[in-house]
């Protein structure tokens, strides 16, 4: 019942390559580790395994990897994100619109605490979450080291796959 069925976002969005829509090609060859993102630069892909009209952006380094990684998801309204887990530490930072974020097994949205550009919080690994999309578009970042995934307790709040 509890078998492990992590779907690293990395897999499910097929991101090869996306990093280099943001990072200059040749500052990793120069050696010189600068990275600059312009948010009109970014490009987004979609990502599934977040939740339809879910985009994600890979800013630095690789989600699927045992390093830094920073990467960014756009939210459409009211995007219900099912209780999950991760395998790293989840460092969140709302860049635009809200987030309603709660930890535990159930999911209960009384309970979610509203987060607005500027917010962010910390969740360890292995702690249940789930969240939901305010009444806008919502930008939120997140960093950590990876590998990073994610694992619906509930195999039903997964999202569809194409």
């Amino acid at each position: 019942m509890h078998a492990l069925n992590w779907v690293v976002v990395a897999a499910a969005v097929g991101m090869s390559g996306v990093s280099s829509t943001v990072i200059s090609a040749d500052a990793p060859a120069k050696g010189t580790g600068f990275i600059s993102v312009k948010a009109s630069e970014i490009k987004w892909v979609d990502a599934p395994s977040v939740g339809p009209g879910a985009k994600i952006a890979i800013l630095e380094g690789d989600p699927k990897a045992a390093a830094p990684f920073t990467m960014r998801l756009k939210l459409p309204p009211n995007l219900k994100i099912g209780v999950h887990t991760h395998p790293a530490v989840e460092r969140v930072t709302v860049l635009a619109g809200s987030f309603h974020f709660a930890t535990g097994d159930k999911y209960d949205p009384a309970k979610a605490a509203t987060y607005r550009i500027g917010d962010g919080f910390f969740v360890p690994v292995g702690m249940p979450m789930f969240g939901f999309a305010g009444k806008e578009d919502t930008v939120l970042q997140i960093h950590g080291v990876g590998p990073w995934g994610i694992h619906y307790l509930d195999p039903a709040d997964a999202p569809k796959k194409k």
